[in-house]
């Protein structure tokens, strides 16, 4: 027995020498094509955490080819807020944690939360679409088709923000409502429209440029029913606890949206690298009378005759 147990110590350590050295080469190569999880988690947060600047708005409109975001802002009169779910949310990517171990980061379908980060990043940035061959620069119009692209801060490919009919096998998950959801192709399941906040005075806007940093009503127009975010569903992703996206029309007793399908399209802010929600408000009084005088009181009117 002794002549064997050298023999038997030798072969183990060659075994385990080669399945070493297999794992080092193994190794070596996902580190070469970035395959590694350590790798993948820090090109995730790379991109979908990168600042992104918005575009601004010269005439106070919103315009094809513009980067935006979506936000539902904060209202104290819902009676379904609780803590969690108050503020400004802002409609983003949600990345489950199995996607972190694929290949390619963000992998069509992809879900969508509304988040409490106001601040333009990769995740909540959108970037408005022509699906009617208008062209970049023209202002989107209430009632008019377009889209909602975002690369999640990655180089490509597009995904398009998109809803369809509730089916038994087809719903949110939280509220088991209409489903909203991102994928990769452009079809009539990714068309939106916009409409004025003010029912009674829909029909007379019509048609009229979409006003920038103001609340609308943003509608799917294949099944007609309203972007909302309920706030009392939230889920769970990669990032933490987030707030459920559906496409559902909340109406009150007077049929009219409720606070839950309001959406401001905000765009950056011209003075500084901030966002037209960050501005500040001006004065609720305006000039008072005495600053008024102050003002006024050097200027001279000039004498025409």
């Amino acid at each position: 027995m002794a002549a064997y147990g050298p023999g038997v110590l030798v072969g183990n350590w060659n075994e385990a020498a080669v399945l070493e050295e297999d794992r080092m080469r193994d190794f070596i190569r996902k580190r070469d094509r970035g395959e590694l999880l350590m790798q993948k988690i820090g090109r995730l947060e790379e991109n979908l955490l990168k600042k992104i600047k918005l575009s601004v708005s010269k005439d106070g409109f919103i315009c094809f080819g513009d980067t935006v975001m979506l936000l539902s802002p904060d209202s104290e009169s819902s009676v379904d807020n609780y803590t969690g779910a108050c503020g400004n949310l802002t409609l983003a990517i949600n990345l489950e944690e199995i996607s972190i171990y694929s290949a390619v980061s963000l992998q069509a379908p992809c879900g969508v939360s509304a988040v409490k980060t106001t601040d333009p990043v990769g995740r909540n940035t959108f970037c408005l679409l022509s699906v009617d061959g208008s062209s970049v620069g023209e202002p989107i119009r209430f009632g008019q088709k377009f889209g909602l692209g975002t690369t999640g801060g990655f180089s490509d490919p597009m995904f398009y923000l998109a809803s369809d009919h509730k089916s038994f096998i087809r719903f949110a998950k939280k509220s088991h409502l209409q489903q909203v959801f991102l994928t990769d192709e452009l079809s009539y399941l990714t068309c939106w429209q916009t409409a004025f906040l003010d029912p009674q005075l829909r029909l007379e806007y019509e048609g009229s440029p979409v006003p920038a940093n103001s609340k609308v009503i943003i509608t799917h127009c294949h099944t007609n029913r309203s972007l909302a975010v309920p706030r009392n569903f939230w889920t769970r992703s990669y990032f933490g606890r987030e707030y459920e996206v559906i496409c559902h029309t909340y109406l009150d007793s007077h049929r009219v949206e409720e606070d839950k399908n309001y959406w401001v399209i905000v765009t950056a802010n011209p003075g500084d690298n901030g966002t037209m929600i960050d501005r500040p408000d001006p004065q609720p009084g305006g000039i008072g009378k005495k600053e008024f005088c102050q003002e006024t009181e050097n200027i001279k009117i000039p004498d025409y005759k």
